[in-house]
């Protein structure tokens, strides 16, 4: 699906300002592209919920760090009709089924030896045609799920090495008729040929799914780099219950977006104490090797003294 030289992407969702750790993350997909000779891209993945402005604002924000990116910045609701044909394609080729479970139906129901709670028990896998028919006159629309054919697959990430995870039969398009990100987000990486894929290690877990779905689309899985998040000290992500978490928030109590630059290059090691720093300053010291494996604990006093 690709025509297009090797890239790195930050792929946000417009549901909100991004907060510190979203920037941080960010920053690293930057720095992993810019080092390793890629484009970078901005793509909106604005399917399940966008509030109005909120790309802008994000946009603003990624660029008042100096991260800047290839136009156009894409969003996925433009593309709606290239992922109902991929999901047309898995259909014709016997790829996929209807399910008309719930997910508290999912929940309860047993699950497969060795399954983690919440894999999808293959309940619909095998119904028959008067069968759906019966759950459709019912009044319950489909989700798809793709038939896989294997349990596991196994994916490389720069900072957690070969890691070999769950791939169960995943949804692919919800039962309201919109493409699940588990299809939207491999079908935009491969067609803007994203080849490096950095996030958070939250992710991580989905990667071995995704990079199964590139190989039956015929692609070539991206490489990883799940990067450790941003927590708040109770080790919970970060919200808005945190209080000044974003460059607008942060603004307002006299933190300047170089400051938390600074603050954000410092928590991975590439700057020093209130250092004042740049994007190509940062991309000289990167080394992906040296990042830190845990979460960086984000205090109420992290910025005390710079306010």
């Amino acid at each position: 699906m690709s025509t297009q030289h090797a890239a790195g992407r930050y792929a946000p969702s417009p549901s909100g300002d991004l907060h510190v750790g979203n920037l941080r993350t960010a920053m690293l997909a930057w720095l992993f592209a810019h080092t390793t000779g890629r484009r970078f891209l901005i793509r909106m993945e604005d399917l399940d919920r966008a509030v109005a402005g909120a790309d802008a604002r994000q946009l603003a924000d990624l660029a008042s760090l100096g991260i800047d990116w290839e136009i156009p910045v894409v969003y996925q609701t433009a593309r709606r009709d290239i992922y109902r044909d991929i999901i047309a394609r898995l259909r014709d080729a016997g790829r996929t089924f209807e399910c008309f479970c719930t997910r508290r139906e999912i929940l309860e129901a047993p699950s497969a030896p060795h399954a983690p709670h919440g894999a999808y028990p293959g309940t619909c896998r095998h119904l028959t045609d008067a069968e759906r028919a019966e759950k459709i006159a019912a009044g319950r629309p489909p989700a798809i799920r793709i038939l896989a054919d294997t349990t596991e697959f196994t994916v490389t990430d720069l900072l957690h090495g070969t890691f070999t995870g769950m791939v169960d039969d995943f949804v692919i398009q919800r039962n309201d008729g919109t493409p699940a990100y588990n299809l939207a987000v491999v079908v935009d990486d491969a067609a803007q040929g994203v080849d490096q894929v950095v996030r958070g290690d939250d992710l991580l877990s989905s990667a071995p799914r995704q990079a199964y779905l590139a190989t039956l689309l015929g692609e070539t899985p991206p490489t990883y780099a799940h990067v450790p998040m941003v927590l708040n000290p109770a080790g919970v992500r970060l919200s808005k219950r945190d209080g000044a978490v974003t460059l607008t928030d942060l603004a307002a109590a006299g933190v300047s977006a170089a400051t938390v630059l600074s603050h954000l290059a410092q928590s991975l090691g590439l700057a020093g104490r209130g250092e004042a720093v740049d994007l190509p300053t940062l991309a000289a010291r990167f080394v992906p090797k040296a990042l830190p494996r845990e979460p960086w604990l984000l205090g109420p006093t992290e910025w005390a003294s710079t306010a």
